[in-house]
């Protein structure tokens, strides 16, 4: 059964409104949904922005998205987690871990705007996003400069019919094995999806022909796995400023 809690944020909390993709996010990820809690956050008094995401899509299981500005913002995160006794000797690391449930994992992933899709359009949905698509890759090593170019044709085919779904992508730098790679996609609504793609223009079928070819011959010797997600965002488990609900302020200040 999930619990549905609502969110008292503090005065000081100094996040704002997000204009830019953060450098650094910490993924939380937590099998289940039935004791999701953004508590933790609240009792730590962390001034960053979270937001708390449910699976739509492959096992039950709740993300925790942690915007940070640099190190600085994780380090504070920490010692506000372990001063109001969320990490503790016995309990290191898992600020959300249950006795029914398994722990939570937790990663640190750096941006990579040349690896995005109009990363400034995405990072300003986030506020009004209703649902995020998740796509992780996960790729051998060396293969990066591969990797890169699939992600340069893909942009280009992408510009060539004005699609409008950006992405931010991470790196993941700690966590998850090296070669791990997470796309962040909002979706203000799934109606989107039901436009589909339109037809290419007849000056960019070669960037299309050119990405498939790359595709074949480069994708089956870089990509280890790619796996794509459907997420709902959840206002009763995120943790977000003034600045960034005040989008839609009904949505995010829900009350139970």
């Amino acid at each position: 059964m999930r619990i549905l809690l609502s969110v008292i944020l503090p005065a000081c909390l100094a996040a704002q409104a997000p204009t830019e993709p953060p450098p650094i996010i910490q993924l939380v990820r937590k099998p289940g949904v039935a004791s999701a809690s953004v508590r933790p956050y609240g009792d730590a008094r962390a001034a960053i922005n979270v937001v708390g995401l449910t699976a739509i899509t492959g096992l039950p299981e709740t993300w925790f998205v942690e915007a940070h500005d640099n190190w600085a913002s994780i380090e504070d995160l920490d010692k506000g987690l372990v001063s109001a006794g969320y990490r503790t000797p016995d309990n290191p690391g898992d600020l959300m871990q249950d006795d029914v449930l398994t722990p939570s994992r937790t990663m640190l992933a750096a941006f990579r705007p040349g690896w995005s899709y109009r990363a400034d359009q995405a990072i300003r949905l986030f506020p009004r996003a209703r649902y995020f698509q998740v796509t992780i890759y996960r790729i051998r090593a060396g293969t990066e400069s591969d990797f890169s170019e699939l992600l340069r044709l893909r942009r280009l085919s992408q510009d060539s019919v004005n699609l409008d779904r950006p992405d931010i992508a991470y790196s993941v730098i700690s966590g998850a094995p090296s070669g791990t790679y997470i796309f962040l996609s909002p979706i203000v609504s799934l109606r989107t999806m039901d436009e589909g793609v339109a037809n290419v223009p007849a000056w960019a079928e070669g960037l299309f022909d050119e990405r498939k070819k790359a595709r074949t011959a480069i994708a089956p010797e870089s990509q280890l796995s790619r796996e794509h997600l459907l997420f709902r965002v959840e206002p009763r488990i995120s943790y977000v400023s003034d600045e960034f609900a005040a989008v839609d302020e009904k949505f995010w200040r829900l009350k139970q």
